[in-house]
């Protein structure tokens, strides 16, 4: 984990209020509030919001969406893999809710740098809370073909309070994609 220095600094800060400006947009569109955005050289090269819901596609998570909009980018511009390799491992993610062990795992073979993470994810998390997929080493995963970790650095509760007010905003409103509501639906004003 990083220090509390970095994770408070005003930077680390603006980052994650675009981040939050994402989950702000899943809310709006009936979706669980996740948000993100990919940073290269102090600059956000890619954003991306939960959007398991509109795509009927349960791997349409925050992470993976900035992370194929950022890798169609670069293919389309030609970079070589060599390339997209060097560009990823100079990223940095800044994302409202510790990524799922699914987002974790592919963060860490992609070779990101550093997550910067909201509120923790108790039931998924893939940084700590259930699993630790972010740890550098040289163990390969075992279902994926041999594909390496490569690990990141990890640093969560930032703004984690409005994350979590994000996801009761969510929650309290009842989902109405939900196969059987378990409260009545409320609309959002």
């Amino acid at each position: 984990m990083a220090s509390i220095m970095e994770a408070k600094s005003p930077t680390t800060i603006a980052f994650m209020e675009q981040a939050m400006q994402q989950a702000k947009l899943a809310l709006h569109n009936l979706e669980v509030p996740v948000g993100c955005v990919i940073v290269k050289d102090q600059k956000v090269i890619a954003s991306g919001r939960n959007r398991t819901t509109e795509t009927r596609n349960a791997t349409r998570h925050a992470e993976m969406e900035a992370i194929d909009f950022l890798l169609e980018q670069w293919q389309q511009n030609g970079i070589s893999e060599t390339e997209v390799a060097r560009n990823i491992s100079q990223c940095d993610l800044y994302v409202t809710c510790e990524p799922c062990i699914m987002c974790a795992a592919a963060l860490s073979i992609l070779g990101i740098r550093s997550v910067y993470f909201g509120c923790a994810n108790e039931k998924f998390g893939g940084c700590g809370s259930v699993l630790s997929l972010h740890p550098a080493g040289s163990e390969e995963f075992p279902s994926n073909g041999g594909a390496q970790r490569r690990g990141f650095k990890c640093t969560g509760g930032i703004m984690a309070s409005e994350a979590i007010c994000l996801f009761q905003s969510f929650y309290e409103q009842g989902n109405p994609n939900a196969p059987k509501p378990h409260r009545p639906v409320q609309t959002i004003g």
